[in-house]
């Protein structure tokens, strides 16, 4: 991929990874917009030099409006990077648990297909673009204290599998981002272990600039999420993880 002369929009990126993103692909000399409900951080986008647009990923009527306002400034958009999402705690023997889950889904899975939907065809029309998805190396091993983030992402994946499936011969290709834990949205004061976020977007840029682009972009430190079954560290890792089962409120004294 070449990263200096692409129209890139990126949804869900007001913050963090999407926000780091942004600026790496306009650094790299592209057009850059930026999609995402946080009116003070797409106002601070703004201010450097982004395109912003107001999107909800949880509904149909705002995705659809920020697709057709996108597509009138950026006619030749060619690359969609989705990566909306939350993360949250869930206790599976509380039952109150169901909505921070149905959060999650609507936001994570279906959100990624609504906005994958709305620009399907402007991409295919096109006969060349790019979709990238963002999963998580939770996908492909779970995190027990965050179950339905886990199940989401790994729908994500699945999904992207088969949409590169079906998006084959049109132009139009799908690449995953697998993030492992990154320093950013307070995950560096719980993980000692987070990658710092200026490492992750490095190596992530030199993935993105591999001709071909792989369809997979595995940073070094996903690598024993990713394969964590073929390695046969799968069961071990998990039940370390449930170790943190413990930071659940109903799990503590």
């Amino acid at each position: 991929m070449d990263l200096s002369n692409r129209t890139v929009l990126i949804v869900g990126g007001t913050s963090g990874i999407g926000r780091e993103l942004a600026r790496r692909f306009a650094a790299a000399g592209s057009t850059v917009a930026v999609g995402g409900r946080s009116p003070k951080a797409l106002s601070e986008l703004a201010g450097e030099g982004f395109g912003t647009f107001a999107i909800d990923v949880t509904d149909g009527v705002s995705v659809t409006r920020a697709r057709d306002a996108v597509l009138a400034q950026y006619p030749g958009l060619d690359t969609v990077v989705t990566m909306s999402g939350v993360m949250l705690l869930e206790d599976l023997r509380d039952p109150a648990h169901f909505e921070a889950a149905r959060t999650t889904i609507d936001t994570n899975l279906v959100g990624t297909i609504r906005v994958v939907d709305a620009f399907t065809p402007h991409l295919i029309e096109r006969g060349a673009g790019t979709f990238i998805t963002v999963t998580s190396g939770i996908a492909f091993l779970p995190f027990p204290p965050m179950p339905t983030y886990a199940a989401s992402k790994a729908a994500v994946h699945a999904y992207s599998e088969a949409l590169r499936a079906q998006l084959d011969g049109t132009g139009v290709h799908v690449v995953e981002l697998v993030p492992p834990a990154v320093a950013t949205a307070g995950q560096e004061k719980v993980n000692p272990h987070a990658l710092p976020l200026d490492d992750f977007a490095t190596e992530v840029t030199q993935l993105l600039a591999q001709d071909p682009t792989p369809d997979e972009i595995l940073v070094e430190q996903v690598l024993m999420h990713r394969w964590a079954e073929r390695d046969g560290t799968y069961a071990d890792l998990v039940a370390q993880r449930a170790k943190a089962l413990a930071m659940l409120p109903g799990r503590q004294g």
